[in-house]
């Protein structure tokens, strides 16, 4: 099963990074779909266990911190501004980040029982399993292309040079980095 690789992106561009995420949440859902083929046709092995903690890594590290810079810098302006269609699509996003969080805890206990040797006599999933991390990944795909297509150049045509610099300097520090 193939590894990933992350894209580059810097916290000087902020609504960059914030794509270069999508990005890789992506690429996580491919890994979590190409997991679950490889354990429908071929069972278990020690490619199943890392990427289950590849994925449980992502999810566990980098989404929350990235709903979390949008809740405090992209959504904000977007609900205060006067375009009541974009304030309905954001109030859905930030329901989606809920649903997504309640969706993670059962996709991860999933990930969990195979990020180690399952038990003996495991043989795939059940159909409750697949579609528990089947359901997680779609949760995904409308939300990613409503933040890519609308939401992110709304905001990002609302805010000042300033409001940026202040959005990096937030998701540096949050990340344990050094904006200065």
């Amino acid at each position: 099963m193939p590894g990933h690789r992350a894209p580059a992106a810097g916290f000087e561009a902020p609504f960059e990074m914030l794509g270069a995420c999508h990005e890789r949440v992506e690429r996580m859902l491919r890994l979590l779909a190409s997991l679950q083929q490889h354990v429908q046709a071929q069972g278990w092995d020690e490619s199943v266990a890392s990427a289950a903690r590849d994925v449980m890594r992502y999810f566990d590290l980098a989404a929350p911190l990235h709903h979390e810079d949008e809740e405090r810098h992209v959504f904000p302006p977007l609900l205060k501004g006067g375009d009541a269609v974009l304030r309905r699509l954001v109030q859905s996003l930030q329901q989606d980040h809920r649903d997504m969080e309640a969706a993670w805890v059962a996709a991860r206990g999933v990930l969990a029982s195979v990020a180690q040797a399952p038990p003996r006599g495991w043989v795939h999933f059940s159909p409750q399993e697949t579609a528990t991390l089947t359901g997680f990944a779609e949760l995904y795909d409308r939300h990613l292309r409503d933040e890519d297509g609308l939401v992110y150049p709304a905001a990002l045509a609302g805010l000042s040079p300033a409001a940026l610099r202040a959005m990096s300097a937030d998701m540096m520090r949050r990340r344990g980095l050094d904006p200065g």
